[in-house]
């Protein structure tokens, strides 16, 4: 952090919140990172989890989208969502996007809020934890995931993110493209093994993807993945 800018800059939430609102009004079909694009990419194995885990649940779906930004999967996934019985999208994120989310994004579907306990706490009862290219920027990612798997959501997708090369967990800084804005953050590229193991400890794989992105770690081409696991009910 003392070599960084931090995720608090006052820039990253105008440029996302200028993104986010050309989205939600049609402008533009999603934006990613505060940057638009005009054209659909689906995230597949994201979106074939959450279409099974609605089926289960008679077509309803209930989100706990931890560090969502301002609702950036809910916007990308809106055409398939729209179709379900009933959805309520909780994205939980730093209190500056909590309070711009509310004011100037949410709807009857999607909702802001600064943690999971106030989700629960609004009489929501979520069905999925989605967890989409989030541990790498928390400074405590195992304590933070700890407290998560704690509260028994059914159901759990990691996605999106990027994992080290080796079987360690190691500290970086990011810098990001001054293209999107001048930032840069923290990260953490976690032992995917080691994620596995604490994930296993309460909750079985069903499945595991690879996702399209990739990042350049010491000229190592490093593919984003994840999974959607299911909660051990014995």
């Amino acid at each position: 952090m003392e070599n960084c800018s931090g995720y608090n800059a006052a820039n990253i939430l105008e440029v996302v919140r200028q993104s986010t609102l050309k989205v939600k009004n049609g402008e533009a079909v999603y934006e990613r990172d505060s940057v638009l694009f005009d054209k659909p990419e689906y995230n597949w194995p994201l979106i074939a989890s959450l279409m099974f885990i609605s089926a289960l649940r008679k077509g309803n779906l209930y989100v706990i989208d931890f560090g969502g930004s301002l609702g950036s999967t809910y916007f990308q996934n809106q055409i398939f969502l729209k179709e379900l019985a009933e959805v309520r999208w909780g994205v939980i994120e730093q209190s500056n996007f909590v309070k711009v989310g509310n004011q100037q994004i949410s709807d009857e579907k999607l909702a802001f809020f600064e943690s999971a306990a106030d989700y629960i706490a609004a009489g929501l009862k979520p069905d999925v934890l989605l967890i989409s290219c989030t541990l790498p920027y928390l400074e405590e990612p195992y304590k933070v995931l700890e407290y998560l798997l704690s509260l028994q959501i059914p159901f759990l997708i990691i996605d999106n993110t990027p994992f080290n090369y080796q079987d360690h967990d190691r500290i970086t800084i990011q810098r990001v493209s001054p293209q999107i804005y001048p930032a840069s953050y923290p990260c953490w590229f976690l032992s995917y093994n080691k994620l596995l193991e604490i994930i296993k400890q309460r909750y079985s794989i069903i499945s595991e993807h690879l996702n399209d992105s990739i990042i350049d770690l010491d000229g190592h081409p490093i593919q984003y993945q994840g999974f959607l696991a299911q909660l051990n009910t014995h």
